[in-house]
């Protein structure tokens, strides 16, 4: 192999991780349609990738919305004395 194919196929992104485990489902998806990027001023690299999915992320974020949801009501009654 020579170098220059090397520098070509690591151009072309044969070399990176295009799919990534989600650590909550366990399922193997495609890195950049199902995971939200986290650091946006860099580039594409598999690091500026979350490790939760996009599915497992807004489950997660509706449920806490919902649990919230329930505590931030309070049931205040005058003291019966």
């Amino acid at each position: 192999m020579e170098i220059d194919d090397f520098d070509e196929q690591f151009k072309l992104g044969h070399l990176l991780f295009q799919e990534r485990t989600c650590r909550v489902c366990g399922f193997r998806k495609n890195l950049i349609e199902s995971f939200y990027r986290t650091r946006k001023n860099r580039g594409a690299v598999s690091s500026s990738y979350s490790y939760e999915c996009k599915e497992c992320t807004i489950e997660r974020i509706q449920k806490s919305r919902n649990q919230n949801k329930k505590i931030t009501t309070p049931t205040w009654e005058y003291p019966d004395w």
